[in-house]
C-alpha cells in the first residue's frame, strides 16, 4: 500500500506553472469546475492542474528542493528525500505542498505519527488538499482508525470525484469496519 502511495503522489507531479501554490486564486474556479464536471478527461485534466499550482512556490532554492526531494522519493531513496523536505518546511513553512510532501516521505518510511503532523499542517495551510486527505484516510486504516479513514477517504472524494484509488479505498474501508465492528 506504501508503495502504491508513492507511485500515485509521483504520478500527481507536473511541471509547476508560475509561482502559485496553494493561495492562487486559479484554484477557486477549478475546485468548482471539479464538483460540477461528469466527464472524467476533464475531471483528470483538472486535477493535474490543481497538482500543478500546489507544486509550485515563489522561491527558487525551496523550488529546486522540492524538485530533489521528489526526485529522491521517487527513487526510493525516502531518508535522503525526509532530510530535503525538512529543508523545505523550514525555509517556506506557509507552503502546503512542502508539508505534504514530508508526510508522504514520512508515511513511506512508517513514520505515521510524524506524517499525521505535517498531514495536519498541509490541511491547515490547504484545507482542500485532498492528497493529503487520501494519505490521512491510509494511515487510519493502517492503525485500526476504519471510520475515521472512511471519513477522510469521503472527505477527498467530496473534493476530487476523479481522484484515483479513492473509491477503492472508501469500499475498502468500509468492508474493513464492517469486518471490525461484528
Amino acid at each position: 500500500m506504501r508503495r502504491l502511495y508513492g507511485i500515485l503522489v509521483a504520478m500527481c507531479i507536473a511541471t509547476p506553472t508560475l509561482f502559485a501554490d496553494q493561495n492562487d486564486p486559479a484554484l477557486d474556479p477549478l475546485f468548482a469546475e471539479l464538483k460540477l464536471t461528469t466527464d472524467k478527461q476533464r475531471g483528470s485534466s483538472i486535477t493535474r492542474e490543481i497538482w500543478n499550482i500546489w507544486h509550485d512556490v515563489d522561491d527558487s532554492d525551496v523550488a529546486a528542493l522540492l524538485s530533489t526531494g521528489v526526485a529522491l522519493m521517487t527513487a526510493g531513496i525516502h531518508g535522503r528525500a525526509l532530510d530535503v523536505f525538512d529543508r523545505v518546511v523550514d525555509m517556506a513553512p506557509g507552503f502546503a505542498e512542502g508539508w505534504n510532501k514530508r508526510a508522504t516521505v514520512l508515511y513511506l518510511l512508517d513514520r505515521n505519527e510524524e506524517s499525521l503532523s505535517a498531514i495536519r499542517h498541509t490541511l491547515e495551510l490547504e484545507p482542500r488538499h485532498f492528497g493529503a486527505l487520501s494519505g490521512l484516510g491510509l494511515i487510519y486504516m493502517e492503525t485500526g482508525r476504519y471510520e475515521a479513514a472512511l471519513i477522510a477517504f469521503r472527505s477527498a472524494r467530496a473534493l476530487n470525484p476523479f481522484m484515483p484509488g479513492v473509491d477503492e479505498n472508501i469500499d475498502h474501508a468500509r468492508r474493513l469496519l464492517r469486518e471490525n465492528t461484528i
